[in-house]
């Protein structure tokens, strides 16, 4: 039987949002200028032929799977970093996003074996070799999780459609996000970032203004989304919220799981739903005993059927806060695309002001942001960034800055000496966590030629 043998080029930087393909592997690495021929469309990703020995990346991965292997690589995959623009914690709640690919990549090569195992390894050594035989059931350990994780839960997820396959395999690790890292890392295109709409999956281009860069900072504070419950712990509440609301209007419980299924049942606006969660909704957390009574369910069933498996500690839960920020970052999302779409002369600021709401509906109502990455936002928009918010799940990670193109370099020197140079260890990583970005290319497969 042949299997898969996989090598994975990468050195993460800690905190950084995952973008994954197929395999689902781990994080970004620097940009390349790659001059790849085209040779296939008919399927997504697409098949790319490349010289090799013209990409130094790529020849060094060749190189050190070949020591490894004893044998070239039958192929390389790429797969693109991304940064949400705007729209934060809304895909799992049925709403559109606004992500861009990065041209920081990772990449993997490949090739297949008859040992009847399931060999990886990464090029960095802080990640360790892994073997595992095919004929075994995989366990996957979702309170300490491994950088080969990713690959595994690509492996128990291949007999999944592709377009829903990265999104279940997130949830082998035990996260229950929506469905944006995934589409953008396929979807993406070079030089243009994406509206990404779900059900149906749908993608359209949104051209950004040419008189302004997207700087990604790093805050060198790392939030394990797998190993932590701040994530679902959101998912759960949102799901409440959704139930909240739509038993005070009557609708049927049962079938709505999402905040956009509410509006949509309702055929309200964004700014009725946001009046709505003010008038059903009571500010202060509600207690599993006041749910129970207002859904009329019993506690048991308010654990089984509301509660995910890192939840069920959980005994009070804000749904105001966090159906506001949804809605309300619904609506900004449509409106950054409509700045984007009608390009009035002062759209840099108004999509900067824009990002910055963002941030501060991340901050208050959806509590995902931490003291560092305050600080990092707060230092990037001092140094001449008109909008700065944080990008991923937050507690940790990136944040994502919009800069007149003529400060470009004015401020990722005055983020360097106010954020990272008074701290050792963030000076360490500096290099790779403060860089500039265009809107880069989707995931695919490479050739060599």
């Amino acid at each position: 039987m042949d299997i898969v043998r996989p090598l994975l080029s990468a050195d993460p930087p800690p905190g950084y949002a995952h973008a994954f393909t197929l395999c689902c592997l781990t994080n970004v690495n620097s940009a390349d200028s790659h001059s790849y021929k085209l040779v296939e469309m008919a399927t997504n990703p697409p098949k790319l032929k490349t010289q090799i020995t013209a990409n130094e990346r790529l020849q060094n991965l060749k190189n050190t799977f070949e020591r490894k292997y004893g044998e070239s690589p039958l192929f390389y995959a790429c797969a693109p970093g991304r940064v949400n623009l705007i729209g934060e914690h809304i895909d799992y709640c049925g709403y559109s996003v606004l992500p861009m690919a990065i041209e920081q990549n990772i990449l993997t090569a490949v090739s297949v074996n008859v040992s009847g195992t399931i060999q990886l390894a990464n090029m960095n050594p802080q990640y360790k070799d892994f073997t595992v035989p095919c004929s075994e059931d995989i366990d996957i350990d979702r309170d300490n999780p491994k950088w080969f994780y990713y690959f595994l839960c690509g492996v128990k997820g291949i007999q999944v459609a592709l377009a829903e396959i990265c999104a279940k395999c997130e949830r082998y690790i035990g996260t229950e996000g929506g469905g944006m890292d995934q589409s953008i890392s396929f979807l993406a295109e070079r030089g243009t970032a994406k509206l990404i709409e779900f059900q149906p999956l749908r993608a359209t281009d949104v051209k950004l203004p040419d008189g302004a860069v997207f700087v990604i900072s790093n805050c060198c504070v790392e939030m394990n989304k797998a190993a932590s419950s701040h994530f679902n712990i959101r998912v759960v509440e949102c799901r409440i919220a959704t139930k909240m609301l739509a038993q005070a209007r009557g609708l049927n419980l049962s079938r709505l799981l999402k905040l956009a299924e509410v509006q949509k049942e309702l055929d309200a606006s964004l700014e009725e739903m946001l009046a709505l969660v003010d008038e059903v909704l009571h500010p202060d957390p509600y207690s599993r005993e006041e749910i129970c009574k207002m859904l009329h369910i019993t506690s048991e069933q308010f654990s089984t059927e509301l509660l995910s498996a890192n939840t069920q500690h959980m005994t009070h839960f804000k749904l105001h806060q966090r159906a506001k920020h949804v809605y309300g970052e619904a609506a900004r999302v449509l409106q950054f695309k409509t700045v984007c779409d009608s390009k009035p002369a002062e759209s840099i600021q108004l999509l900067g002001d824009l990002m910055n709401q963002s941030h501060a509906s991340c901050r208050d109502l959806y509590e995902c942001s931490c003291p560092e990455l305050d600080q990092l936002v707060g230092i990037c928009l001092k140094s001449g960034a008109v909008g700065s918010r944080l990008t991923g799940a937050g507690w940790g990670g990136c944040a994502v800055s919009m800069v007149p193109i003529e400060k470009e370099e004015s401020f990722l020197q005055a983020v360097r000496e106010a954020y990272y140079l008074p701290d050792p260890r963030r000076a360490a990583m500096e290099k790779q966590s403060l860089f500039v970005s265009k809107p880069g290319g989707g995931a695919a497969v490479l050739l060599e030629e």
